[in-house]
């Protein structure tokens, strides 16, 4: 009786047993979940950079820029340039039609030529004068002259003299009046102030232009710049204030060059903090380019980022910083499994952050981190690793 009802027990075990082992080979295989497609990141060793960036766009500006109209009014004749085009330093831009200038430069050179004639007339016909008085002063003294003879030599004297100075004072003004008219010719040639590039060119040969009355401002005709005096103007938030230095190295990035940045460093902080938005305080630095070979169409304008760079590290384990979960972890692929590792943190930016231990180089770092399955413990397979380095 005991054996018969020990060997049901042992049936029953055994089917409890055949159940549950079909139960998670059925939980293993036909309702196993299928694994979750994540993104990785092989964790490297490279350069992390701590940084500040500006709170709003900056701006390129140049510190040599010329809008340029001529001195006076005219017709243009030429203009030997073309926007783009490189200029030297006194070179011309554009000319002006110098025919009735030139004529007045011939006039007032004529002039000057009879007035310095006039006044060597007049200073020979003194020189006479002074002789005739000294002899009759010789004469005077023996008795030979009169006192009437002295007074008309003293006379004739002093006004051969005046007109000699009022001869030269003419000559004088008829050399000032060539000068007057030289500059004024000169001024129908507008020429380059410095090496530099032309921007804009608005106006055509054949138009007559005029240049600004007094209070009254008309655009240039001609824009140039030294495109090596360009350098980024950018407001820095006032938290970031106490990090910021003159003669920090910088990387400038611009909209409109999303492929690349430029080296830079910082030229310029102000002495204080811009109170006029009481929302964002912010301190106004700037930034010269260290590159020479700049493109030709980097112009005066275009926005642009700064990011100061305060300190480095060199050679150290690193991974995206967008590869963080909250609480500096990391979800790394291991086995198939998502596995939760607490970080040590060193540097960070918006790019990169130092891994001072918690991985090891190599390990496969989740970057798509978007999704609420992606969870420690969760099944995976690695869809693909994507590069991060810069």
């Amino acid at each position: 009786m005991t054996s018969a009802r020990t060997r049901r027990w042992l049936q029953r075990l055994a089917v409890v047993a055949a159940i549950v082992v079909a139960v998670i080979a059925l939980r293993s295989t036909v309702f196993r979940d299928d694994p979750i497609e994540v993104e990785v990141f092989e964790s490297e060793r490279g350069r992390v950079e701590s940084t500040v960036v500006n709170s709003r766009a900056g701006t390129v500006e140049s510190r040599l820029r010329a809008g340029m109209s001529p001195g006076i009014s005219g017709l243009v004749a030429a203009i030997p340039v073309e926007k783009g085009g490189r200029v030297e330093a006194r070179q011309p831009l554009l000319r002006l039609d110098d025919a009735e200038h030139r004529a007045n430069v011939l006039l007032a050179e004529s002039a000057l030529e009879a007035a310095r004639a006039s006044a060597e007339e007049a200073c020979l016909s003194a020189e006479q004068a002074g002789r005739d008085l000294r002899r009759t002063r010789d004469l005077f003294a023996r008795d030979l002259a009169s006192d009437q003879e002295l007074e008309d030599a003293q006379t004739r004297a002093g006004i051969a003299t005046i007109e000699c100075e009022a001869a030269r004072a003419r000559a004088r003004r008829e050399e000032a009046s060539l000068e007057s008219s030289q500059a004024t010719l000169a001024k129908t040639v507008m020429r380059a102030p410095f090496d530099g590039v032309v921007l804009d060119v608005t106006t055509e040969v054949g138009e007559w232009i005029s240049p600004s009355p007094p209070g009254v401002m008309i655009p240039a005709v001609i824009d140039v710049i030294a495109p090596d005096s360009l350098f980024v103007s950018a407001p820095i938030d006032e938290a970031d204030v106490a990090e910021v230095r003159f003669g920090q190295p910088c990387r400038i990035t611009l909209d409109a060059y999303r492929d690349r940045s430029f080296s830079g460093r910082i030229t310029y902080v102000a002495s204080s903090v811009r109170t006029d938005r009481e929302e964002s305080r912010t301190l106004r630095v700037e930034a010269e380019f260290l590159e020479q070979d700049l493109p030709t169409n980097l112009l005066p304008g275009l926005s642009a980022d700064l990011e100061i760079i305060l300190t480095a590290h060199d050679d150290v384990l690193r991974i995206p910083t967008y590869a963080l979960v909250e609480g500096d972890r990391a979800l790394v692929v291991e086995d198939g499994r998502l596995v939760s590792h607490d970080l040590e943190i060193g540097l960070r930016n918006w790019e990169y952050v130092e891994v001072v231990d918690g991985l090891q180089e190599g390990d496969r770092v989740v970057t798509s981190l978007d999704r609420p399955e992606v969870v420690a413990g969760a099944r995976v397979t690695v869809r693909n690793t994507p590069d991060a380095s810069p």
